[in-house]
């Protein structure tokens, strides 16, 4: 896969933001745009305890520069992203679409902890016809991602 602008992905997504709250580095943190939170369970990490457990994963394990981007979705809560074995100054990153389409209308990223190889975003709803996707995103480029689901 081609290394495509971050910037370029996410202006068309929507979710041009994240790049400006995106620090060079910080301790992991949450962030979010489009419509992202219009849906239940949205807003929550996939940890709380109606939603503990309930997870699969979803697709094949993406790899980019030794970093591994995994999709994880539930019937019952929604869907996520994880990625592992990361660098700093990345972020998992989880994109929405409202209509199914494949065209994300929300967003939500969470970036990488200093001292710590992986990070897992809020929880997306595509339930009821919506669907979402996972990204890799590192130093402003997405280096991975997985289909829509």
């Amino acid at each position: 896969m081609s290394r495509r602008s971050f910037t370029t992905l996410l202006a068309t997504s929507g979710a041009a933001a994240v790049l400006a709250l995106t620090p060079a580095s910080a301790q992991a943190a949450p962030f979010q745009g489009g419509n992202y939170g219009a849906y239940g369970m949205e807003g929550q990490y996939p940890t709380i305890s109606s939603c503990s457990g309930t997870f699969g994963q979803v697709g094949a394990t993406r790899y980019a520069e030794g970093m591994a981007l995994k999709y994880f979705y539930s019937s019952k809560c929604g869907s996520f992203a994880r990625i592992e074995n990361s660098r700093a100054n990345c972020a998992a990153v989880l994109e929405r679409s409202n209509s199914g389409a494949g065209r994300a209308d929300g967003w939500v990223s969470e970036t990488v902890d200093p001292g710590i190889t992986y990070a897992y975003t809020k929880i997306g709803n595509n339930l009821n016809g919506r669907v979402s996707r996972a990204l890799l995103a590192c130093d402003g480029h997405v280096l991975a991602q997985t289909g829509w689901y």
